[in-house]
Order: C-alpha cells, then structure tokens, then sequence
C-alpha cells in the first residue's frame, strides 16, 4: 500500500471558516473557524493525504493586501521547499481569491501542486459548500498529476487555472468562471479529470519573486464610465501610484478628458496599463487609442485585478513601458 501523500494546510480565513451571527440565516462573520475545526468537520480527508496545519491570517479575504500575499507566498514556498511536503493547500475567501492565486502564481518557484479553495456559504449555512469543496482541494493537491499546472483553484466540482478564473457572482456557489482559456479539470468526490496544460509563464518558469521584497509599488485601479472625468487618475498620482490600471470601457476605452489625464500620468513616471471592465475578451494595442504614441500598456486578456497584480510585480523588475507590455504577452 502506497503511503499517504504529505500536505500542508495554510488557513487565511475567508467564508469557508464563516460562521453564522445569529438568527438570520443571511448574516455571518468570515474566518470565525480554525483551521482544525474545518478538517474535523471533514473526517474522510484523513484518507487521502496526511495533512499538517497552519494558520497564516484569519481575515475575510476582502481585507487580503501586499503585506498578507507577502507573507502567504513566503509561508507557501517554505513548505513546498521541504522535502517530505507533497504538495500546499490554502484555504481563502472567494472575494479576492482570483488575486491571490494569480499572485501566488508568479511568485512560487515549484513544480509540487498548490490548491486554493473557500467557499461561497458559511460553515454553519444549511447545505454549506465548505467541505465538499476541502475534500476535492485535498484530493487535487495529493495527486501528482495536478503538479506542473501552476496555481490552480478548486471549486463547486471545479479545477480553475490562477490565470483565468475570475469571480462571476455575488452568492452563487457557481460564481467562478475560467472564460477566456476553459477549465483546468473536473473533480467529482475526489476523482480528477484534468484537461490542457496552461499556456502563459507560472510558478517554476516565472522571473518573479518576493525573496527581498519589502514592499509592492502602489498600483490603482480606476473604473471607466461614461462622462469620465481626470479627477480619479489625478488623485492616484498625487496619492503615490507607480502605476494605474484603467478598467476601461469596451475595448480599454476611456474618455479624450481620461486620456489626458493618463497620458500626463506616464510623462510623470506612472504606467499605465488600459484593462477593460467588460470581463472578457482582448484589449489588444493601437486600436482606438494609439499606445505607441501616449506609451501605454494593452492588458492583454488579464482582467484588472489580475492586471493589477501583474503589474505591481512587473514594476518590480522594470519601469519601461514595452518591457511590461511583453510581460503581458508572456504571463
């Protein structure tokens, strides 16, 4: 008999460790639950891997930041780095959960599986989806096959890449959708179905790290709309942005006043990068909006969040404007 997989467990909180405030049924606090109250909720996971635990915030995952990704991924390379853990699990609020992996997936350098997985229903909900979704975690994460596939988060029955998922839906449990590039597999009560490999960078082949990194540059994000005024844009540059995310409209528009304003952005040192707010599709270069001219940066098919994220890391590294563009074409 094969002995059983190693994993270690990171907690943060999130609505997967929710539980209910009172009477109404609606109303809960996120992260009120440790991590051992979640695994004994869930004896049958004792059968699929050995796992060990470790509470590394107890936060709602609205109130996930820089310092938190920091030390989540310090926490997370730590145990991939030791040689008898198979592989991480980490437990995470659905708000932001999308940032984190995405996060977590340019800055871990492994080839072991690293599983993300909450839950849209508070432990104490009638029908929560909290367990089922910790056993299929559990199960992903101590299969060797889901190793080499960079950060991948498992919901409602559902194996997600970092870099496509995003969240859909306020309530739903079926709020994660991967759009643009599919679904990395199916988990049916523990059995895999694993379908293509990611294409883009990750993990073992990403030039990114936290390794020395006190600190992230400030990036904003700025939401397009009609009648878009520079009032925003300016206010992030004077607040200390290194750089801007404009979730534009359609195709990463944003108005001939936004415009000015963010083409002043650049000239001050700020990049600038044009997502859209549509939530799917390419923003491709130099097709409304002549980035050549104005140096701005097309997103690609990130949305902005994770536009966000890339480009915090990304400034990290460099600040000129067609280097972070191909980032965006290689991650």
């Amino acid at each position: 008999m094969q002995p059983l997989r190693r994993l270690r467990l990171l907690a943060t909180g999130g609505t997967i460790a929710g539980a209910q405030t009172g009477g109404d049924s609606r109303g809960y606090r996120a992260a009120t639950l440790s991590i051992e109250a979640l695994i004994a909720a869930v004896p049958q996971l004792a059968a699929l891997a050995a796992i060990e635990v470790e509470q590394v915030a107890a936060i709602g995952s609205q109130d996930m930041d820089d310092t938190t990704w920091v030390a989540l991924a310090i926490r997370t390379q730590a145990a991939l780095d030791a040689p008898d853990i198979d592989g991480v699990v980490i437990t995470h609020g659905t708000d932001t959960m999308e940032e984190t992996a995405f996060f977590l997936n340019l800055v871990v350098r492994t080839a072991k599986p690293v599983i993300l997985v909450g839950a849209m229903r508070p432990a104490t909900a009638i029908s929560a989806d909290g367990p089922m979704n910790l056993y299929n975690a559990v199960a992903v994460a101590a299969h060797p096959a889901a190793g080499g596939r960079g950060v991948l988060v498992v919901a409602n029955d559902e194996i997600h890449f970092a870099r496509e998922i995003a969240k859909t839906n306020t309530t739903q449990i079926g709020t994660f959708d991967s759009g643009h590039r599919g679904l990395a597999g199916l988990v049916n009560a523990g059995r895999l179905h694993l379908y293509g490999p990611p294409v883009r960078r990750h993990t073992g082949a990403s030039e990114f790290s936290v390794t020395g990194l006190p600190t992230l540059p400030r990036v904003d994000i700025v939401y397009a709309h009609a009648g878009m005024g520079r009032e925003l844009i300016d206010a992030a540059v004077r607040a200390g942005a290194r750089g801007l995310v404009i979730a534009g409209v359609g195709d990463g528009n944003l108005s001939m006043v936004a415009v000015a304003a963010a083409t002043a952005a650049v000239r001050a040192g700020v990049a600038v990068v044009r997502s859209s707010r549509t939530g799917g599709g390419v923003v491709e270069r130099n097709i409304e909006i002549n980035d050549d001219e104005l140096g701005f940066i097309a997103a690609d098919e990130l949305n902005p969040q994770k536009a966000r994220v890339l480009l915090m890391l990304g400034l990290t590294r460099t600040h000129e404007a067609a280097e972070l563009q191909q980032l965006f074409y290689r991650y």
